[in-house]
């Protein structure tokens, strides 16, 4: 049984592949509708060592606050806890679901998949 948000998630980011042609939001629903013990949990020290000031991530699961995030990036998450989300915040960043991103039309290859 799967979470109502999380089905409309997939559903939207197939329809974004559809329209677009572009394969990462294919990509992103794939890695989402996989059982919730194998998808991703990344911490923002992962994403901190990962991005640069101004990107875009995208992360097709939780967001945790482990670690420091120290440039201002976007962060496009499928959930996050409340102090990532804070912390993304407290940094300059952005915090997105993953349907907000693909509805907002960002360049795919602008879009750093991190998992």
């Amino acid at each position: 049984m799967m979470n109502s948000e999380l089905e409309k998630t997939i559903r939207e980011l197939k329809t974004a592949k559809k329209k677009t042609g572009q394969p990462i939001w294919g990509a992103l629903a794939e890695e989402l509708d996989k059982p919730k013990r194998i998808r991703v949990d990344v911490n923002l020290s992962s994403i901190n060592r990962l991005t640069k000031e101004g990107e875009v991530a995208a992360i097709p699961g939780k967001v945790l606050a482990t670690g420091k995030l120290e440039h201002p990036v976007t962060v496009a998450a499928f959930s996050y806890s409340d102090a990532a989300k804070e912390k993304i915040e407290a940094a300059g960043g952005v915090v997105k679901t993953l349907s907000q991103l693909a509805a907002e039309g960002v360049e795919p290859s602008k879009v750093k998949l991190i998992k």
